[in-house]
C-alpha cells in the first residue's frame, strides 16, 4: 500500500467546518507516517474528476472530509475499487459515518482512526446502491422525505437544518398519501398509498433518523421500509420514534428486504444520501461488497 493519502475536501461543509477539519485530521496522518495531499475541487464536477484521477493514480486511500454529498461524490470515484474510502465527518447530517460507527465532528479522532486502521490493513467491505450510473451508501428517499428536500432546496432562507424543519412544517400543511408501485425482486407488484417508501443500505438519513434502523451494510440486501396511508395526526406522533428506530412496529409500517426494488408513484422525486437522483421510476439494486471502508468490524 502506498503511504500517500488523498484528503478530498469540501471546505462549505458543515457553514465552514470542511475548510478547519481539513488540517487536524491531515495533521493526525503525518503524525502516522503518512504523506497526505489535499483533493478539492472548483464544482462538483471539477472535485469528482481529481478525486477519480487521485484513485487511477494509486493513492493509498480517499478520505472524505465533509458530509454526506462529498461521501457521495466519493463513492463515484470509489465504487468498484480497492481503494479504501475514509470520513471524517463534519457535514449537517453525517449519516454515512453514524451507520459505520465512525466519529462525527471530531476530526482529529476520525483521522487517527484512518491511521490506525490503514497501518493495521483493517477496514470492511460494504454494500452500496446503484441507481443506473449511481451510487449510494445510506438511504433512498421518496415520498413525504422527498418533497421536504424539494421543499427545502427551493428555499434560499433560512439556512442549515431550520430551512428543513421549516418545509417539513408546510410539506405536513399540504400533506396527502401517494399512490405508489413497487416492483420487489420476487417478481412481485405491490400498489399502496404511503406516506414515504426509504430504500436503506445503512440505517438512517437527515441527520440521525433511524427510518431503516435494523438494516445491515454487508448483507446484500435493502431494508425497505414503507409508511403506509395515515392521517397528519398519526404521522406528527409516530414521527419522534424514528429518531429510536422504534417506529418500526407501528402497524402502519412495514419492511421488506430485498436485493433490488422499482419504485414508481406521480410527481415524486427518489434522493439517495440527500442528492436527487431524479423522478420517479427508479430501480435500485444493492451491489455486495462494492466498496472498502476505513471503519471498525462490524459489531
Amino acid at each position: 500500500m502506498t503511504s500517500e493519502i488523498t484528503l478530498f475536501v469540501n471546505p462549505t461543509a458543515g457553514r465552514g467546518r470542511g475548510a478547519h477539519a481539513a488540517q487536524p485530521a491531515a495533521r493526525a496522518l503525518r503524525d502516522a507516517g503518512f504523506s497526505v495531499r489535499t483533493v478539492l475541487g472548483a464544482d462538483a464536477e471539477d472535485a469528482l474528476r481529481r478525486a477519480r484521477e487521485a484513485v487511477a493514480s494509486g493513492t493509498g486511500a480517499l478520505i472524505a472530509v465533509g458530509g454526506d454529498g462529498m461521501v457521495s461524490l466519493a463513492l463515484q470515484a470509489l465504487a468498484g475499487t480497492r481503494t479504501p474510502l475514509g470520513v471524517v465527518a463534519v457535514g449537517t447530517g453525517n449519516d454515512f459515518a453514524r451507520s459505520l460507527g465512525l466519529p462525527v465532528r471530531a476530526p482529529s479522532a476520525a483521522g487517527r482512526l484512518a491511521a490506525e486502521l490503514l497501518k493495521g490493513g483493517v477496514g470492511r467491505d460494504i454494500d452500496l446502491g446503484r441507481v443506473g450510473d449511481r451510487w449510494f451508501g445510506t438511504v433512498l428517499a421518496a415520498g413525504f422525505d422527498s418533497r421536504v428536500n424539494d421543499r427545502g432546496n427551493r428555499m434560499r432562507l433560512p439556512v442549515g437544518r431550520f430551512k428543513y424543519d421549516l418545509a417539513m412544517i408546510a410539506e405536513l400543511a399540504a400533506f396527502r398519501p401517494v399512490p405508489f408501485r413497487l416492483g420487489l425482486d420476487d417478481g412481485t407488484e405491490r400498489e399502496i398509498a404511503a406516506t414515504l417508501v426509504a430504500v436503506g443500505n445503512g440505517t438512517s438519513y437527515g441527520g440521525g433518523m433511524r427510518i431503516c434502523a435494523d438494516a445491515r451494510m454487508d448483507d446484500g440486501l435493502f431494508d425497505v421500509t414503507v409508511v403506509g396511508e395515515c392521517s397528519r395526526t398519526t404521522l406528527i406522533k409516530v414521527f419522534p420514534r424514528v429518531y429510536r428506530g422504534t417506529h418500526l412496529d407501528h402497524p402502519a409500517v412495514t419492511v421488506h428486504r430485498v436485493r433490488s426494488i422499482t419504485l414508481d408513484a406521480p410527481g415524486i422525486t427518489g434522493y439517495a444520501d440527500g442528492e436527487p437522483l431524479g423522478p420517479l421510476p427508479l430501480t435500485a439494486t444493492c451491489v455486495p461488497g462494492a466498496l472498502r471502508v476505513l471503519a471498525p468490524p462490524s459489531p
